[in-house]
């Protein structure tokens, strides 16, 4: 991976060498903001002749400016900070990152409008912009050779409470790039055996995990899950992952990711043009694993599981055929019209048997489920469904502080009825129309009266749009977004 900047937090000082970064409000004057590091006015010049008025995220660059201790001074527009959000403070940062990727030594001189807050969310969008997947690269930036490592250095006057709170958003940062790194690996070095270790490090962090076998999920009748893996020779495997952050007698809330770590399809096989993509059809278990890699490195104040099926779907001669019917760990059969709508499969399975073992006070599940989610929403926000007006309020009011947007789509009796099957309890496909919503309401089936969510992914865990603070294919999202969640519902 490409060298990350190491970010420290320190009191206000001369700064003597390297690169100065400055955030200027918009109509601030720039010539009191860059005091005695614009000795002889030209910065200030500079930004009356560039017109630079400190819009937000527009730049002003100037190289070697004389009588500057710094050799270059970077200024970042800030628009107006007193309306800015978690989302635009992070944006800020990745923004900042971008025009200083090539430093060896940032100096950021933290001014009134940041506070504590504002800075470790700068920070983060700093660390996440930093972030690309090149491991297997071998010539990296047009060179050979090891690449320089940058230090960025925070100058803020409150720092103890900055110190607090960056050590806080660099776990969930690192979740993310942890959930990125995930997704961007090629199928052939990230299987399901793979995966689930990736998953079992965590317990460097103190997570407890655990793996089921096939032989352990046939035991509990998991004959949906199954029946999506019986045609590949990787095999199945579910990872369960518990964080006890919170009191003994507390009930967890519980994280389910759909992890298929490549869909061809199967018998009902995908075209050709664009199958590579599939490797990111565990966005969702990504997602989960940096999740908790995030409560556990900040030591959140609550119990969370994080459970993920790990299968994948490939059209050997032991794979299941349309028209298939499986029995799931709840008891309820399923035709199998479509095998490329496995996804549900294998939630199916992962949530029963969340309830079943843990009785979690609620239940979120990430997965890329549908292209339907894409043509209803495109790629700026996830598709939401619930039966809890509560925990669908709250994701939304979560998405719109983090950035990771979500939008709630409906469910009923009458989409139910799409599913239902002539020769089992339900079908898994419900046919051409509202292809995201028959999805959901195929999960419901399996959460009872368990507060439930499930947020379709597709558009936004894999090569979404690129953004300030986001230059991967795999993006990480859900973790901040459900970090954000569990911070404000379950930590007060």
């Amino acid at each position: 991976m490409s060298m990350l900047p190491t970010i420290t937090i320190s009191k206000p000082a001369a700064i003597k060498k390297g690169a100065a970064l400055l955030v200027a409000p918009e109509g601030v004057d720039i010539a009191e903001l860059a005091g005695e590091l614009d000795g002889e006015g030209v910065v200030a010049r500079a930004a009356e002749l560039s017109e630079f008025t400190g819009k937000s995220k527009a730049v002003l660059d100037v190289l070697a400016p004389a009588g500057s201790p710094a050799s270059r001074i970077v200024i970042v527009g800030a628009g107006k900070p007193e309306g800015a959000s978690e989302a635009d403070w992070i944006a800020l940062g990745g923004a900042a990152r971008g025009a200083l990727a090539k430093e060896t030594l940032v100096t950021l001189i933290a001014g009134e409008a940041m506070d504590a807050a504002a800075i470790t969310c700068f920070a983060q969008g700093y660390l996440l912009r930093a972030y690309a997947f090149d491991k297997y690269k071998t010539v990296k930036n047009g060179q050979n050779g090891k690449p320089k490592a940058q230090k960025l250095v925070i100058q803020a006057a409150g720092t103890a409470a900055a110190k607090a709170a960056w050590r806080d958003a660099e776990a969930v940062a690192r979740g993310v790039m942890l959930a990125r790194d995930l997704v961007n690996e090629p199928a052939n070095i990230l299987g399901t055996e793979e995966f689930a270790a990736r998953g079992e490090a965590l317990e460097a962090l103190g997570v407890e995990t655990e793996v089921l076998d096939e032989r352990k999920m046939k035991k509990l009748g998991m004959g949906a899950l199954l029946g999506v893996a019986q045609g590949s020779a990787r095999p199945p495997r579910m990872l369960i992952m518990k964080w006890n952050g919170g009191k003994a007698k507390d009930k967890p809330i519980a994280f389910i990711g759909k992890g298929v770590v490549f869909d061809t399809g199967g018998i009902s096989i995908k075209p050709a043009g664009g199958m590579e993509d599939m490797k990111g059809d565990m966005g969702g278990a990504a997602a989960v694993v940096g999740l908790m890699h995030a409560l556990a490195a900040r030591k959140a104040a609550v119990n969370a599981v994080g459970i993920i099926g790990l299968v994948e779907n490939m059209p050997d001669g032991n794979a299941q055929r349309p028209g298939d019917v499986v029995t799931s760990m709840s008891g309820q059969t399923i035709e199998v019209i479509n095998t490329d709508a496995e996804g549900r499969l294998v939630l199916a399975d992962a949530l029963t048997y969340c309830n079943q073992t843990f009785e979690p006070t609620a239940m979120i599940d990430l997965a890329t489920l549908t292209g339907a989610v894409m043509v209803a929403l495109g790629q700026h926000h996830a598709g939401l469904f619930s039966n809890d007006d509560e925990v669908a309020a709250g994701l939304t009011r979560a998405g719109e502080q983090s950035g990771e947007k979500v939008w709630r789509l409906p469910l009923g009796p009458d989409y139910d009825k799409m599913i239902d099957s002539k020769f089992a309890d339900m079908k898994n496909v419900g046919g051409r129309y509202a292809g995201s919503i028959t999805a959901a309401q195929f999960l419901k089936r399996f959460v009872g009266e368990t507060p439930w969510a499930h947020l379709d992914v597709a558009g936004t865990a894999m090569s979404s749009p690129s953004s300030d603070f986001n230059r991967s294919w795999g993006s990480g999202y859900g973790v901040r977004l459900l970090d954000r969640w569990v911070r404000d519902s379950f930590e007060g």
